[in-house]
């Protein structure tokens, strides 16, 4: 099958609508401290060498990876999340356990239990977590609205999912938020927040206290 892009085969090619948008609330200055800190760590992420390899890997569980040197673009916001102390491998699998049928494994893959090798790595299930557990944000085409340490979702075409992470550095260009994503080249911040068609937008703060084990 040939694409412009080589994503994750894995992924099903259908788009997943996004749940209604919140409105924005208030952050403290312990979540906002948390946002820096996730910026800082995927931009850290552009100095990786990555090779774009979306292959089924069986990975242990908690805190699995796949190999280092190799990813795709939900692979880089794990990493991202994990360096702040946050393993979405573990909270998604969590989530899922208890909630299966809210995600779209049932629909779009006919799975009819969760997989700690690939769940948390499947763009649509990491928007139906992000909107569960986080903030569901409105998606709009004004970069004033999107922040350092957001998540978007886009459509790249054909219904092919991508999904970055905003940082706290502009474009010299257009001045807006860059965005580190891996589209096939490995992590790289760039200035594409609006290339695609935005999904979703979100933003995540880790578990909550009553969700922790």
């Amino acid at each position: 099958m040939k694409r412009r892009f080589p994503f994750l085969l894995l992924v099903a090619a259908l788009f997943v609508a996004p749940a209604r948008p919140q409105q924005r609330r208030a952050i403290s200055a312990a979540q906002r401290q948390f946002l820096q800190k996730l910026a800082a760590a995927a931009i850290e992420r552009t100095h990786h060498s990555v090779r774009y390899d979306p292959a089924y890997v069986r990975i242990p569980y908690p805190n699995g990876d796949v190999p280092a040197d190799t990813g795709v673009c939900t692979d880089e916001i794990i990493r991202v999340y994990r360096a702040v102390g946050v393993d979405l491998q573990k909270e998604v699998h969590e989530d899922m356990l208890r909630n299966f049928s809210m995600y779209p494994n049932e629909r779009r893959w006919h799975l009819t239990h969760a997989d700690t090798n690939i769940d948390h790595r499947r763009v649509p299930n990491l928007m139906t977590f992000f909107a569960r557990k986080g903030e569901a944000l409105p998606t709009t085409t004004t970069a004033k609205d999107y922040a350092p340490g957001d998540l978007v979702t886009w459509d790249l075409g054909g219904n092919v999912p991508h999904i970055g992470i905003v940082v706290d550095r502009k474009s010299a260009q257009t001045r807006r938020y860059m965005v580190v994503h891996n589209i096939g080249k490995g992590p790289r911040m760039e200035d594409v927040l609006f290339n695609w068609r935005i999904t979703g937008h979100y933003r995540y703060f880790g578990p909550r206290p009553s969700s922790s084990h």
